[in-house]
């Protein structure tokens, strides 16, 4: 049996619904995939604006819809990296965390820091995928362990085990470089 979303009299309340029930793991696909979030969330507009443009889109089973919302989201993730490609831009966060000013700092300590964050970012991405898509879903996007398990499609003590032998490996290493 073919099941439908709900759907109460008036577009808005359908395009409401079919917000609300995807809204959430389409954007932190794109947060992962786009450089910023705020191009995640502009993509994920046009994800939607692209279902609802779609004549009789409502009267689609929920099955296609999903499917559809994700095979859009795949799409317009892989224009925006594209377009990155041809002209690169970096991240106003990005460029603002490196310039980062504390007053009550001395320059050596803010160039002590900034070297500490770029170490980091390069242990981290000598990390094997798995693990470096769970410290961003944990530390960049916020994320529990019960969401990132419905995202990784693994137990949610699997996905503790995991983020807890990452960080593990992250401190080893690092407590191997500070000694060597």
């Amino acid at each position: 049996m073919q099941q439908h979303l709900h759907m109460p009299a008036g577009n808005d309340a359908f395009a409401a619904e079919l917000y609300q029930r995807y809204a959430q793991e389409i954007f932190v696909y794109l947060r992962m995939h786009t450089p910023t979030r705020e191009d995640a969330e502009d993509v994920l507009i046009d994800v939607f604006l692209a279902a609802l443009e779609q004549k009789n889109f409502q009267k689609v089973p929920i099955e296609k819809q999903r499917a559809y919302l994700w095979r859009v989201a795949q799409n317009k993730a892989n224009d925006v990296y594209r377009r990155l490609k041809r002209r690169p831009v970096s991240p106003v966060e990005q460029v603002a965390d490196s310039l980062h000013f504390d007053e009550n700092q001395e320059p050596e300590q803010q160039f002590m820091r900034t070297e500490s964050y770029a170490l980091l970012r390069s242990h981290i991405q000598r990390l094997p995928e798995l693990q470096r898509k769970l410290l961003h879903l944990r530390f960049v996007n916020g994320l529990r362990s019960k969401e990132i398990a419905q995202i990784l499609n693994k137990r949610e003590g699997t996905v503790r085990m995991l983020l807890s032998r990452t960080l593990n490996t992250l401190r080893s290493i690092y407590e191997k470089h500070s000694e060597g």
